[in-house]
Parts: C-alpha cells; sequence; structure tokens
C-alpha cells in the first residue's frame, strides 16, 4: 500500500511540477509531510539540503530519498527502502518521459502556433510562482533557527549567498562549501563549547 501511494504521489508531482526541481519542493512538501506525514519538517529540510549538493535535479534527488526514507521510517527494512527510491525515482520521471515522447513528435510542427505561445505565456508566470513557493517552503525555523541570535546569523548568510550569487555570479559550489564552513565556525563552537 505504501508502496502504491509513494508511486501515485510522485506521478502528480511529476506530472504537474513544471518549472524544475525546485518549482517540485512546495509539492514534494505537501506531500510527504503536510498531506501523508511519511517525514517530518526538519527530516525534508534535510533531504533538500542534501539534494542540492550531491549531483542531479534537485527533484529527482529529493524523490530518491524521501522514497528511501519514507520506506525505511515507516519500518520496512533497507533493501525495500531502495526498492522505494526506485519507485519514486520513476514514478515522478514517467510523466516528463511520456510527454517529451509525445511532444517533441508535435513542437517542431506547431511551436509557432498562436495557441502553443498563449499556452506557455501562461506558464512562464506559473513556473516562476511555484519557485517562489519553493523559497518560501525553505524559510523556516529549521533553516533559521530558533532564538534571535541565529535568526540574524541565517538571515545575514542567507543575503550574502544570495548577492554573491545573484550579483556577483559566484559558483554555487564555492557558496555551498563557505557557507558549510560558516556554518562549522559560527555553530560548531558552540556544540563543542558544550561538550
Amino acid at each position: 500500500m505504501l508502496f502504491l501511494q509513494l508511486f501515485y504521489a510522485f506521478f502528480k508531482i511529476g506530472l504537474f511540477g513544471f518549472g524544475g526541481g525546485y518549482a517540485m519542493i512546495s509539492m514534494i512538501q505537501g506531500e510527504v509531510v503536510t498531506r501523508h506525514e511519511w517525514l517530518t519538517s526538519t527530516e525534508f529540510t534535510d533531504i533538500i539540503a542534501i539534494s542540492q549538493m550531491t549531483p542531479g535535479p534537485i527533484g529527482i534527488n529529493s524523490a530518491t530519498y524521501v522514497g528511501y526514507s519514507a520506506v525505511v521510517g515507516a519500518g520496512y527494512s533497507h533493501a525495500l527502502g531502495i526498492l522505494g527510491s526506485i519507485i519514486t525515482t520513476g514514478a515522478v520521471v514517467l510523466p516528463s518521459f511520456i510527454l517529451m515522447v509525445l511532444i517533441s513528435r508535435f513542437f517542431l510542427k506547431y511551436q509557432k502556433h498562436p495557441a502553443v505561445a498563449a499556452v506557455f505565456s501562461g506558464l512562464r508566470p506559473g513556473v516562476v510562482g511555484l519557485l517562489a513557493a519553493a523559497a518560501l517552503v525553505l524559510i523556516n525555523s529549521e533553516n533559521f533557527g530558533t532564538d534571535s541570535l541565529q535568526i540574524i546569523i541565517s538571515t545575514v548568510l542567507f543575503l550574502i549567498t544570495f548577492i554573491a550569487s545573484y550579483c556577483f555570479k559566484t559558483n554555487p559550489i564555492l557558496l555551498i562549501v563557505l557557507s558549510g564552513i560558516a556554518g562549522y565556525v559560527i555553530y560548531g563552537m558552540n556544540y563543542v563549547g558544550e561538550l
């Protein structure tokens, strides 16, 4: 039953996740944290962080990690967790594969047609909205902390990273490494002091 639910949830996400992986994040969060409660908000945030750091599209990486975590979290073995990963990954990719096969046959022929241009004009703002929703999902207490000093430090790190990425076109990998080092220096020293 869990495997069918995972397949159905991620097939829907793959079918309606226009705009790529980042646009899928809010949909994945809605299904796995809010609707089915397969993961906690903290676990989901950790999965998103791991998905961003590993090679490949974030939507597919997230599906893979969620499939494994949901199955193992439900009490199944690690081998069935791998099956859960395969099911969710396949389910999130399957709609795109089917649509691309169908669309590729007709798109080149009709791409200049006014109806097709109108559909894409409507999709663009929707995709921007999905990306904004994904950003808002990640602005939470799990990412920014709960005490005021931690919120200030997290906000400053966010702004520095945003400015470096947007204005100065800094390499995202460098920003991830520097943010990790900053987190270790700022927060790791607190944990060392407590020990």
